[in-house]
């Protein structure tokens, strides 16, 4: 079970030493041999053909085949790598080298030309050294980054004149319960970052992790939306979606394959939202 306690205004933890980045580094090291191993990446089913992307992603996402696209904080690429597969030139780009040694070997087997580079996203520009026609990230990616305005900064420079960021989160305003129910636990809006200390792992319940400390932080919707139109970006739209690619709370139904909402006679959430936004030509 996480708990939370507040940490130093420039991200630092209480000792002072570690800064967020190497918290978060070290943890999600670690997580890539659970996650590997685990029912809820499906490693072995994707090499078979299985595909991580839902249905509504391909219709906002539209045709993909010649296109040039980045994926932002890519972890094991399986999201990377099945954009390849949709005729994409893809591009990976994540801070844990061992989540990038396996996304390359999961290239090798699944036969998708892939570039993988190690890099904070903050870095990126630098580090990719191009732009793209197609940016892609989500799924849990936002809550690890403390700075949105220089987050979409970083979109707006990788993208080419024409090209859009396509983007798939998880919805802020569910992050503020708790796991097992609907009591109020975590912040909506930012109020600093926010330390955790939880030894489990959301893909395997009966892994333990040995580095337990994360630091996340609160983005609401509107920070996020705002961020990009003040980077010059173009909102095409924003989809709030009632459905999660993951059982959120125990007691979510399976709605269709690999989605999961409110149960028959509960109130629908927003459980996760997507947009696009485009770089004027």
């Amino acid at each position: 079970m996480a708990t939370a306690t507040g940490i130093e205004e420039d991200g630092r933890a209480g000792d002072g030493v570690e800064t967020w980045r190497e918290l978060n580094r070290a943890n999600w090291d670690e997580r890539v041999a659970v996650h590997l191993a685990s029912d809820f990446y499906r490693v072995e089913q994707f090499v078979a053909g299985e595909d991580p992307l839902h249905g509504f992603e391909d219709g906002e996402l539209g045709p993909l085949a010649g296109t040039a696209a980045i994926h932002l904080q890519c972890h094991l690429g399986l999201d990377t790598l099945a954009l390849g597969r949709r005729g994409a030139e893809v591009t990976g780009l994540d801070f844990s080298r061992p989540a990038l040694e396996a996304a390359r070997r999961l290239a090798d087997r699944t036969g998708v030309a892939a570039r993988f580079v190690e890099a904070d996203v903050y870095d990126a520009p630098a580090a990719l050294g191009r732009r793209y026609d197609l940016v892609y990230t989500g799924k849990g990616a936002l809550n690890w980054l403390p700075d949105m305005r220089r987050w979409a900064e970083v979109v707006a420079s990788l993208l080419c004149p024409g090209g859009r960021l396509y983007l798939v989160e998880f919805h802020p305003f569910v992050s503020v319960f708790g796991d097992e129910s609907l009591s109020l636990e975590y912040p909506y809006f930012d109020e600093g970052p926010v330390h955790l200390d939880d030894p489990g792992d959301y893909a395997d319940p009966d892994a333990r992790l040995s580095a337990t400390r994360t630091v996340q932080f609160a983005h609401p919707l509107g920070e996020i939306v705002t961020a990009l139109v003040e980077a010059g970006l173009v909102l095409e739209f924003l989809h709030e979606l009632t459905e999660c690619s993951f059982r959120r709370f125990p007691f979510l139904v399976e709605s269709q394959p690999g989605l999961y909402a409110m149960p028959p006679g509960m109130v629908r959430l927003p459980m996760m939202f997507s947009l696009r936004a485009r770089r004027p030509a």
